[in-house]
């Protein structure tokens, strides 16, 4: 046997548990959605093939589904810009020499580690109430907040200024494209009379524009799926203007048992995240710069 054939085996053998894992945890559900978006399956009857008879009712018939739709697009479009430029204008600070600035870069990577848990959610909750800090805080300029969750009108921006307080990860990101930058290139510009402002735009930005790509495409990926916020401190209240599409898929699985149904959101929202990440990926090509070697 060769030595290349024999490496080649090894190497399947050890990555063989993340294999097997990924084939029946992963791929396997996968396909299996894929069939019972075509059937009318409800965990207690047999499979009754309808074929696209649930696209069809999700696409012309659910209110709730364009509901849940534009719910989660007014969600993205808020939460992914401020998320990234959030991060991007930390991770600039947090690049700076100053003495302790390793202390402030734990800080702000700290809520992070907790994400956007449970306890978390339950937490902001607390917070965002009628009696909460926010509220507290905004009294002593003379100003009655509002129950933030209980309005219509607040409560996806309430979810929107939750979700932001974790930026931790797309900071590190940042922070880590910035180290790239060689610093010729500021010691040069400063030569010329650039100012910080100036080199920010002409330098930081150009350069540090596929980091911001990536983050931007990670954010739309996982910000269509939010799920835990909205099922833990709203439930889709009120008026469901917090009914996200994955909270939506969620109840028509596990609360109304219409799984055929939910499988057939589920390929929908695939097919969704898809079109945007190659918009996204297309565009790239007029705003995102790389260096030449």
């Amino acid at each position: 046997m060769k030595l290349s054939t024999k490496e080649n085996i090894y190497g399947y053998i050890f990555i063989s548990p993340w294999l097997i894992g990924f084939t029946l945890l992963s791929i396997g559900p996968m396909i299996m959605s894929l069939l019972y978006s075509f059937t009318d399956y409800d965990y207690f009857r047999p499979l009754k093939f309808i074929g696209l008879d649930n696209y069809s009712q999700i696409i012309i018939h659910d209110e709730l589904f364009h509901k849940a739709l534009s719910v989660t697009l007014k969600y993205v479009l808020w939460y992914v810009p401020l998320r990234v430029g959030l991060a991007l204008i930390v991770a600039v600070l947090l690049n700076q020499q100053i003495r302790g600035m390793s202390f402030y870069r734990t800080i702000y990577y700290m809520p992070s580690i907790l994400g956007s848990g449970v306890a978390v959610s339950v937490m902001w909750r607390v917070l965002l109430s009628k009696d909460g800090a926010f509220n507290a805080l905004l009294s002593l300029i003379g100003v009655e907040g509002p129950n933030w969750l209980a309005n219509p009108r607040t409560a996806p921006f309430a979810i929107v200024l939750m979700s932001c307080w974790a930026f931790g990860s797309a900071m590190v990101i940042f922070l880590a494209g910035l180290k790239g930058i060689p610093t010729e290139l500021y010691e040069a510009s400063s030569v010329d009379g650039a100012t910080p402002i100036r080199q920010f735009f002409s330098i930081t930005l150009p350069l540090l524009s596929p980091v911001i790509f990536f983050n931007v495409v990670m954010s739309i990926i996982n910000t269509f799926q939010v799920f835990t916020q909205a099922f833990i401190m709203t439930n889709g209240g009120p008026l469901n203007s917090t009914r996200f599409y994955v909270l939506y898929l969620y109840q028509n699985a596990f609360q109304y048992f219409r799984m055929g149904y939910a499988s057939a959101l589920a390929w929908i929202l695939f097919c969704i995240i898809m079109i945007f990440t190659l918009l996204v990926f297309r565009s790239s090509a007029f705003w995102v710069h790389y260096q030449s070697m």
